[in-house]
């Protein structure tokens, strides 16, 4: 975080300056620029001059960091949703590793036919499983994609090897296998009461369970998760030609080995799902969170090879089942971890009790975006704006 951001976020810097910095003027790197401009989009003084400033933004100069791994996750998003979505800038979004792989997913699943063609002219999106998977099914995608699509996930490869290869080349460090071996022990009469189900992706339109009711501090009936998200105008589709053949056979040719993996996963059963969801590396993990099979579900976020990143997207992703949210919730190295608790929060899939918990511990200027959230329960919003009074006349008059 930039020392300018700091200080503007414990309110330090004279109203000149908080206008200087929503104009983009203030003497700071690109990166950190941008960044407090994205921070101001939430101000009430000061955030339309910010969203503007934002939208006239040199394409280039934003291109130079958003391509950036080491970004500011906050910016990163910022012109990754859809209201702030530019088109120049999406290409260069979609090759950042730092975008999560569950965000590339749902953009391919619903996407726009610009999308589409960004997405198959993408190297890391064609090289993901699960989003060529979530693409095959765009309404965008014309009939010889989907079928180049869906051809190069279900072609075996009997080359690759066995399905259980794909446990057995995975690396087994004594931390993990330590991690592993507990786990089993732990749940052993789970796991063969599970043996037999089936490998089964969350799908992506799943209607989230309904939310249990609150808890004696906040008492509420229940209520979805989310509240209904406006939908977007639909994009007409964009004349195009179908990939042709010769196209096709390079983008199997090329791909054809890292896609196998979601058709070799579905082999394993359900024990090797778990020791997959151990050892396994971040592809893998991110496939593997997504199975139906909770045991699997749980393994996966018990790996101690499950980076902090992954964490927190996860705990942000809108297609995840809720014992991924109260696992992540669960576990206290997750909830050392902030921008996991912001995340849960956020998510309108997280269960209300969940969230109702975890509330209490975002910053003022989380609990000041939160209020006015609408993809969270009406509950989440009200606890937010009464913890964000609370906080910020601590010591003194509120200052908006």
């Amino acid at each position: 975080m930039s020392p300018i951001l700091e200080l503007i976020k414990k309110n330090a810097v004279p109203l000149n300056v908080m206008r200087s910095a929503a104009l983009g003027s203030l003497p700071i790197s690109t990166a950190e620029t941008l960044e407090v401009l994205v921070y101001l989009t939430n101000n009430s003084l000061f955030g339309q001059d910010a969203r503007m400033t934002l939208a006239r933004w040199d394409a280039q100069l934003a291109m130079d960091v958003l391509s950036k791994e080491t970004t500011a996750p906050d910016v990163l998003l910022y012109f990754w949703q859809e209201q702030n979505r530019r088109p120049g800038l999406m290409p260069t979004l979609i090759e950042n590793p730092a975008i999560p792989e569950n965000l590339l997913m749902e953009l391919a699943g619903d996407g726009s036919r610009e999308i589409v063609k960004m997405l198959l002219a993408s190297a890391r999106a064609r090289a993901l499983p699960s989003v060529v998977e979530a693409l095959s099914g765009n309404e965008y995608v014309t009939p010889a994609e989907a079928e180049a699509l869906r051809s190069s996930i279900a072609k075996p490869l009997e080359q690759e090897g066995t399905s259980q290869e794909l446990v057995d080349a995975a690396e087994m460090t004594p931390e993990v296998e330590a991690a592993h071996r507990a786990f089993e022990q732990e749940h052993a009469s789970e796991i063969a009461a599970e043996e037999g189900k089936p490998f089964e992706l969350v799908k992506e339109d799943e209607t989230p369970p309904e939310t249990v009711s609150a808890g004696p501090e906040e008492a509420a009936p229940a209520e979805p998760n989310a509240a209904p998200q406006e939908p977007a105008a639909a994009s007409p589709p964009v004349p195009g030609a179908a990939v042709s053949p010769q196209d096709s056979d390079e983008f199997e040719a090329h791909e054809q080995k890292r896609l196998t993996v979601l058709q070799r996963v579905s082999k394993l059963n359900v024990g090797k799902r778990i020791q997959l969801g151990f050892i396994g590396n971040k592809e893998e993990r991110a496939l593997l969170i997504r199975d139906t099979a909770r045991l699997v579900q749980n393994a996966v976020l018990s790996s101690p090879k499950l980076t902090d990143a992954e964490a927190e997207s996860f705990a942000g992703s809108k297609n995840l089942q809720e014992n991924v949210f109260r696992e992540i919730a669960r576990q206290r190295r997750f909830l050392k971890l902030y921008p996991v608790v912001r995340n849960l929060v956020n998510n309108p899939r997280c269960p209300l009790d969940v969230s109702l918990t975890l509330v209490k511990t975002l910053m003022v200027y989380d609990l000041k975006s939160l209020r006015h959230n609408k993809n969270v329960p009406d509950t989440i919003r009200k606890v937010a704006a009464k913890l964000y009074n609370e906080k910020a006349t601590r010591g003194g008059s509120k200052k908006e």
